[in-house]
Formats: structure tokens, sequence, C-alpha cells
């Protein structure tokens, strides 16, 4: 029996980017470097297939930093760290690696800015999130004030409305944040932004791919982790730019061929941390059970890298 159809529109960019790119590199080569077992607090990355091929190799994953022996190296995830985890690992003699994406990072540095400046800050963010818990933790409690909706805008009691900055989680739907931020303009009209978007190039990128797909698509599948922030994001897009059937899935066993029956094209594209393998897994599930044209839907470049740090450049 003949397969049917299907046009599989491919965004490009997708997948890996820089700093998740540069957080697992970072992870490897502790292991080349002084063997198993590297401890990482909190998932390297948001991805079970990334992290779990970690684990294989020898890296233990751990919640906080007192479950680590102080004998062996700990690396801090991508998504950064409150300030009180560095000092406690220095504290220890730890030897330690922060694989803090550099985009983060510049916000961190940011916010500190702003605080030596004495401004409050406004961080635009998901409550509980590693990369907020981290950002909010390089300032002391009470100089962060979270907003993750434009309805919070409206209930935050800064200390003085005239001295006050914002930033935001690197990983958030630019749509939405740019409705949070005209509220807070509206609310506080002395409120300082950041000199660069916070937002970083590659969740921009992935979600204009995403933006350019969905109006052609019948569905569109994210490839990505239920706790990865970028890649709720594309999902929460997807549908946004007029796609009806949006769903996130780790991988091709996860996919629900029921809800897919009668479709003539679909969307395909991956979160930040999520590898092309997994990618092509997909493609290939869907090459088995239709006749499948590729389209690749081009956005953007990206030539973004980041270097590790030096500690792991030099030999043991």
């Amino acid at each position: 029996m003949p397969k049917p159809p299907l046009t599989l529109y491919l965004a490009a960019p997708r997948g890996f980017c820089a700093g998740v790119d540069r957080a697992i590199k970072i992870v490897e080569m502790a292991l080349e470097k002084w063997g198993a077992p590297v401890y990482v607090r909190h998932e390297i990355v948001h991805n079970r297939f990334v992290v779990d091929g970690l684990r294989a190799k020898g890296a233990v994953f751990v919640e906080e930093l007192d479950e680590c022996p102080p004998d062996r190296p700990v690396i801090f995830s991508a998504h950064g760290v409150p300030k009180a985890v560095p000092q406690e690992a220095a504290r220890r003699e730890m030897v330690y690696v922060d694989a803090t994406c550099p985009l983060v990072s510049k916000v961190h540095i940011e916010a500190a800015r702003h605080h030596e400046n004495g401004l409050q800050m406004v961080m635009i963010g998901h409550a509980g999130h590693p990369e907020t818990l981290g950002t909010m933790g390089q300032l002391p409690e009470g100089e962060v004030l979270l907003v993750e909706t434009v309805a919070d805008v409206a209930t935050i009691a800064p200390r003085d409305p005239e001295r006050l900055a914002f930033i935001t989680q690197t990983t958030l739907s630019v749509d939405d944040t740019a409705d949070i931020v005209a509220a807070l303009k509206a609310r506080f009209p002395a409120i300082v932004g950041p000199h660069k978007e916070d937002i970083c190039y590659a969740t921009t990128n992935r979600q204009e791919a995403v933006k350019a797909m969905a109006p052609k698509a019948d569905a569109i599948l994210v490839i990505g982790a239920p706790n990865s922030s970028n890649s709720k994001r594309l999902v929460e897009v997807g549908r946004g730019a007029g796609c009806a059937y949006a769903q996130l899935v780790q991988r091709a066993a996860d996919i629900d061929w029921r809800a897919l029956e009668g479709i003539s094209s679909i969307g395909i594209t991956a979160g930040a941390s999520a590898p092309e393998v997994l990618v092509n897994e997909v493609v290939d599930a869907f090459r088995d059970r239709f006749e499948v044209t590729v389209e690749k839907v081009v956005t953007a470049e990206e030539h973004v890298e980041f270097k590790v740090p030096r500690v792991l450049r030099e030999p043991a």
C-alpha cells in the first residue's frame, strides 16, 4: 500500500545553541582531565538524552553542592547558579568549573552593576526555573522582584519606583516579554532596561523559524524536554502563530500518531538543548509512515561559539 505524501518543514536554526554546546563540552573535557566521577550541580542542560549520555561516561548529577564529595570536581550547569554556590565550593576548597552560558553571565553582570548603582531589579522570568534562581541569587534577598506575567506588574511594590531596572530570563517568549516590558514602562516610566536584549539570540532565532513555519504546517512538533523553558516557549509560539496542533515530544517514541492522522504537512524543530540525533530519529519515524518531502525553513544563520574555561585547556 503506498504511503501518504507529507511535506516536512524543518526549521533552521534548531537544536543546540552555543551555550549548550559549550556546557556539554565542559563535562566531557572534565571527565577526560580528571576521570570519573565528575559531579554536576543540576542537569547540565535540560535534556534527558544528553544527561543520560553524560551519566554513562561518569558524570554524577546532583541538586545541591552538599551532595558532592569535596575531593572531586563539580560543574555548575549552563543555567547559572546563585552567588552563594561558588562561594561555598571555594570555602570547601573544591575544584569547580562554571558552565554557565556566557549570555546568562551577561545578565548576572548587568544585575550586579545596577545594584551597585543603587537600583532595585525587576526580573521577568519563571519562578523556580534554575536560571531565574541563579540570577536572583546574584543579589541580596529582596533586591530582585520577580514578574511572570503582565498582571504581576500591577502587584509589585518596589522600594522606590524611580530607582528600578529590569532584566529577563534568556529563554522567554519574545512577544510575551515585550508585553511585560511595555507594562513595566507604563507603570514605572523611569525603569532602566538592558543595553542589549537579554533574551538570547538562539531563543529569538528558534522562535522566528517557528513563526515562519506555523502558517504552512498542519501540525508542529518541538523536540525538547518538558523542563526546558525555551522548548516549551516554541510550542506556545507555534500555536500563537496559527498552528492549531503544536506539541512537545522528547523523542520519536512520544509522537501521538493518532492525533496526526490525515495531515499533509508538519513542521519540526528542536529546543536549544535537544541534539540533532533526536531530530533525525523523528524525521526517520515520519519517513517510515509517509512519503516525505523535506523543505527547510531558514530564517537565520548562526556562527556563535563560546570558549571553554581555561582550567580545562591546561594540562592536568
